[in-house]
Parts: structure tokens; C-alpha cells; sequence
């Protein structure tokens, strides 16, 4: 039943095999298989380097890259066997390239650990998958953009505490959201910069006994630096923290996105209306429309963050240099990886059938006395200090309130009750969809300052 253990690449110095939950608990070949053509790629120019430096002649290093080009194809046609027995990705790859190849396949582990082979493997897959999100990002960021220029005359409430604060244009409401992905994608950025030193020719902590070409290896895998020390090099993950913070904040602002569009989309705001493709029916009650795509991309976030604390707390006690504790980095990258594609092309989705009800919107700025503050501001102007403005102002929206006047069709004789300053000019001020435009200020929400928005919003994208 328990047939012979296959001897491991390591096991020289072992008369015993490791036992079943040894083998167990030390694979990673389920999740880290993933990294195939990152370790190729390594394994390619650490073949060239080591044919460079007289370790492998010029058949040899045929005999490899010919070898993992083949094992390349097979995984990727569904055909290549992984062994748990194996461990992880390095071993499977080097064990099947040695079977077929002989001893050519036993030099390639020359000059080199998995410890740096791995850190190698890792900083090349967020370069690779960063390039992807970053592309998701611009999607994105180019339909809120196309959204709020095709939304431009449409007002809303603007909200504070979540009550009826002042009226703003659903263009800049929307613009917001594109500005906060932009930062997204300057952290993108910055976690695909961490990981563009490289950490090869390392070894297992102190360095190598060859006289190994690390600028050769930097410049055929595309990286802009070194990593001078090496053992920093091997126990790094700094770098993978930086993507992990990334995709917290991420979904962090993806949440707060999808609250109001699950807020908005209920039929008290009613602002907005998902396509029947990202809504789902309910078991029981026939008329339910319900907004899950929204509800599962806002869930998602708690995932994002929880692997950016996991990983801390992975690194926070351990020693110089690689622990096998390290080992579990990998699944919290993966899933934000996937989370963070999955999230996007959820959103993008979303906002491609999404329609808004730019009636309602607007009946919603004649509440809760939202031109209050154009009132304040109108008296201000008119030379009376804002504080006493805002009390005037404050004692205006008591008398509405006990009274059941209406705030924004009070006339000059009504609001002359209050303070001797107003005229006849004050019905403009009071109106909310007038509001907008008064708002002079850099970064507002007038539709010159909207437009300027996403001017700059295209160039950046």
C-alpha cells in the first residue's frame, strides 16, 4: 500500500523518507504551481549565466532550454504530472527536466538555492500580474470618466453623515472614485517598483562559491536593480507586502463604491438602476432584485485586507534570513491577485449597464434644506459676518421646520423676517440646481471644474 517514497533532490543526508504529514504539510505544489513560467524564465537565464560562466557548455545548456520550453508546454496544455512528493514548483520542474535531460538537468541548481530561486520566481510574478491589474485600473477609470461626461447636467445631494448636505453634480460624485483609483495605481506602481531588484545569485543566505554574473541576470530578466545584500535578498517580502497593501486599499475604495451603488439602487434613493446581469432574484420573493455583484465585490475587501495582515504577521517574529514559514506568503498573494482582477472586471461589468434616474436625483436636492449654506454664503457676501450669517441661517431652517414653509420658494419679504440684507435676488441662491455653479472654487463641483476633471483624468490614463 505504501509503496517506496521517491528520494528527494535534497536527501542525501537522510537514511529515512519524510513522513505522510511531513509530506503533507510541506507542499505547496497545490498553490505555487502557478509560478511556472516565472521559475522557467528564471531557470532559462540562470542556465545561460551558468553557460557564461563555464559550468554548463553549449549542449548542455541546449539540452535545458529545449527541456523546459517542452515541461512549458505541457503544463500549459494541461498534460505535465505534479507530484506532491515533489514539494513545490522548483522541485517538479528540476525532477522531470533531470529525468528527461540526465546530468545537464543536475547542473542547473548550480550557483544557485530556492531560496533565492523563489524570492526570483515571486518578484516576477507581481511585475507580470501588475501589468494586468494596472490595464483593469485604466478600464475602470476610463468608464467612470466616459460616465460622468455623458451625467454631466445631472444634480444630487452630496451627503455628510449620511444626511442631505449640499447639491453636486453625479459627475463629480463619480470623479471622485476615478481620483482614488488613480492613487491606486500609483501604489501599483510603487509595489511593482519594489520588486524590480533581483534577488538571484543570492543563494541559500551567504552568497555564492562561483564567480556568478548577476548584471548578466538583471539585464536578461528586465530588472533595474540589485539586490545588494544577500541576505536581505532571500528574506525579503517587503515587496509583497506592497502589493498587498495596494490591493487592501483597493478594495478598501471598491467597497465604498459598491455601498453606494447598493444604497442607490434601493428603491427609498432609486438614483440608479443595475442591468439584470450583475442582479440576482430572490428564492422567495418574486419581485426582489438584488444587487450581489455590488454586495460580493464590497464582502471581497474583508479578504484583501485580512491577507495584508496575515502576511504581517507571518514576517513579524522571524529571524535572518528564510524561515519555511515563508512558505505561506504565497496564498495570501495569490488570492489578492485574484480577488483584485475578479473585483475589477466586477465593476467594469457594473458600470457598463448601469443607468441613473437623474429625476429622482433631483428631487432629492429640495430636502433637508440643502442650498442652507448658498444662504449663509449669500449674506456673507452682503457684509455680514458668516457666523452670524450661519445663526441667521440656523434660526431660517428652525421657523421651516415648525412652520411646514417651504425653504426654497421663500421670497425677500419672508426671509427680510430674519435679517434686513436680503433682496430680491435670493431666489437663484435658494435653488439647488443652481447651486453647482456658484461653487467657484479649484476642484468644485461646476461643470468647468467637472470638465477640467476629466481632461486631466483621460491624460493620465
Amino acid at each position: 500500500m505504501g509503496g517506496k517514497k521517491e528520494k528527494k533532490l535534497w536527501g542525501g543526508r537522510f537514511s529515512e523518507g519524510s513522513s505522510s504529514v511531513t509530506e503533507k504539510i510541506s507542499s505547496s505544489i497545490q498553490y505555487d504551481s502557478r509560478l511556472y513560467r516565472q521559475d522557467i524564465r528564471g531557470s532559462v537565464a540562470h542556465a545561460r549565466m551558468l553557460n557564461r560562466i563555464g559550468i554548463l557548455n553549449d549542449g548542455e545548456l541546449a539540452a535545458i532550454v529545449k527541456g523546459l520550453g517542452e515541461i512549458m508546454r505541457e503544463i500549459e496544455a494541461g498534460s505535465f504530472e505534479f507530484k506532491t512528493s515533489r514539494e513545490d514548483i522548483h522541485m517538479n520542474i528540476e525532477a522531470v527536466l533531470t529525468e528527461r535531460i540526465g546530468d545537464a538537468g543536475r547542473k542547473l541548481h548550480t550557483a544557485r538555492s530556492r531560496n533565492d530561486q523563489v524570492a526570483l520566481d515571486v518578484r516576477l510574478y507581481i511585475r507580470d500580474e501588475a501589468g494586468e491589474i494596472e490595464e483593469l485600473l485604466k478600464r475602470l477609470v476610463s468608464m467612470i470618466a466616459g460616465l460622468a461626461e455623458k451625467n454631466a447636467e445631472a444634480i444630487l445631494p452630496g451627503y455628510t453623515h449620511m444626511q442631505v448636505a449640499q447639491p453636486v453634480r453625479l459627475s463629480h460624485h463619480l470623479l471622485a472614485y476615478a481620483w482614488q483609483l488613480l492613487r491606486d495605481m500609483k501604489r501599483l506602481a510603487a509595489a511593482r517598483d519594489a520588486a524590480m531588484s533581483l534577488p538571484l545569485g543570492s543563494g541559500a543566505l551567504a552568497g555564492l562559491n562561483y564567480p556568478t554574473d548577476r548584471e548578466f541576470l538583471r539585464e536578461e530578466l528586465g530588472f533595474t536593480g540589485i539586490v545588494p545584500n544577500s541576505m536581505d535578498a532571500v528574506s525579503d517580502r517587503d515587496f509583497v507586502l506592497d502589493f498587498l497593501y495596494f490591493a487592501a486599499v483597493l478594495g478598501t475604495h471598491l467597497s465604498r463604491f459598491c455601498e453606494e451603488l447598493v444604497l442607490w439602487s434601493t428603491s427609498e434613493f432609486a438614483y440608479i438602476r443595475l442591468a439584470d446581469g450583475v442582479t440576482t432574484g430572490s428564492s422567495i420573493m418574486p419581485q426582489k432584485r438584488n444587487p450581489d455583484v455590488a454586495e460580493l465585490i464590497r464582502g471581497k475587501s474583508g479578504r484583501l485586507l485580512g491577507n495584508l495582515v496575515s502576511l504581517f504577521t507571518l514576517l513579524k517574529g522571524l529571524p535572518m534570513t528564510y524561515n519555511r514559514d515563508m512558505q505561506e506568503d504565497k496564498e495570501p498573494l495569490f488570492d489578492s491577485v485574484d480577488t483584485v482582477k475578479l473585483s475589477l472586471e466586477g465593476m467594469i461589468e457594473m458600470l457598463t449597464g448601469i443607468t441613473f434616474n437623474a429625476g429622482r436625483m433631483k428631487e432629492a436636492v429640495y430636502r433637508n434644506f440643502s442650498t442652507a449654506t448658498d444662504l449663509a454664503d449669500y449674506l456673507a457676501r452682503k457684509g455680514v459676518p458668516f457666523r452670524n450669517s450661519h445663526e441667521i441661517v440656523g434660526s431660517i431652517v428652525r421657523h421651516c421646520e415648525q412652520t411646514g414653509a417651504d425653504f426654497f420658494s421663500m421670497d425677500a419679504k419672508a426671509l427680510r423676517e430674519f435679517s434686513p440684507v436680503f433682496e430680491d435676488d435670493i431666489a437663484d441662491v435658494l435653488n439647488p440646481e443652481k447651486s453647482t455653479e456658484r461653487k467657484l472654487s479649484p476642484g468644485g463641483t461646476s461643470r468647468a471644474e467637472v470638465m477640467k476633471q476629466i481632461e486631466a483624468i483621460r491624460k493620465l490614463v
